[in-house]
């Protein structure tokens, strides 16, 4: 095993944990960095995570997930995610790597915001077009629906985010492969992945009601800073 599977599988258990912890995270944390070790990871890879950590979440949350008010953000996912697949078409790597660091910052930009949006059906749809978009196009589908729900409970938050991510990372991981963004070699890739991805599962759940959320927010949105400043640096060398 090399050294960039095993910072990759460093990166997914910190992203796991920042996801299982407030429900949201992974691929934030992940991906610009991931795209430096190799552009293969992003974003099939880390979408195949994402499924995996999202069906062991909303399993374990299964009992507060309440999908009635997510249906308009399916429905606003599946335009979305073509959408994003059409992005992926005509991009390249160093346009895909400046792609990640702008979202990134965008996104660590709206998690401070102050104001509080209310989730409304066509917020919902609009939020799900969005996370269907960034989701399919980089791995980053999180931030337009955490924008609406995170001022909800935080079981009910980690439940349907991880509900709508089940439904959200399937549809990106099919429109990805006729455009040859989901192939054997990046399912192999996404392997190694996986048991990382459970250990930062795990761990959170055991020190969840440890660590204040607003700390584990905090530095998460630093590591997103850092990340996304450096994705955007490597584009533009």
């Amino acid at each position: 095993m090399d050294l960039g599977i095993l910072l990759a599988m460093t990166l997914i258990f910190i992203g796991s944990f920042v996801q299982s912890s407030i429900g949201f995270g992974l691929a934030i944390v992940t991906a610009p960095i991931l795209f430096q070790i190799s552009p293969s990871y992003v974003p099939a890879p880390i979408t195949v995570v994402a499924l995996f950590l999202s069906v062991i979440n909303a399993s374990h949350h299964r009992a507060t997930i309440s999908l009635k008010g997510l249906w308009m953000a399916f429905i606003g996912r599946v335009p979305g995610s073509v959408a994003g697949a059409f992005l992926l078409y005509w991009v390249d790597a160093n346009q895909l790597s400046l792609w990640l660091g702008v979202l990134v910052i965008l996104a660590v930009i709206v998690s401070l915001l102050p104001f509080r949006i209310q989730p409304t059906p066509n917020r919902m749809m609009i939020a799900g077009f969005f996370s269907g978009f960034f989701g399919t196009s980089s791995g980053i589908g999180g931030p337009p629906m955490a924008l609406l729900l995170q001022h909800q409970e935080g079981n009910l938050i980690r439940a349907n985010l991880s509900a709508f991510f089940v439904v959200s990372s399937l549809l990106s991981l099919i429109v990805q492969v006729p455009i040859g963004y989901m192939t054997l070699h990046h399912f192999y890739l996404s392997l190694p992945l996986l048991p990382a991805s459970y250990l930062g599962y795990k761990v959170a759940m055991r020190y969840i009601n440890r660590i204040p959320k607003k700390n584990i927010r905090l530095a998460s949105l630093a590591i997103c800073f850092v990340s996304g400043i450096t994705a955007i640096v490597s584009a533009l060398s």
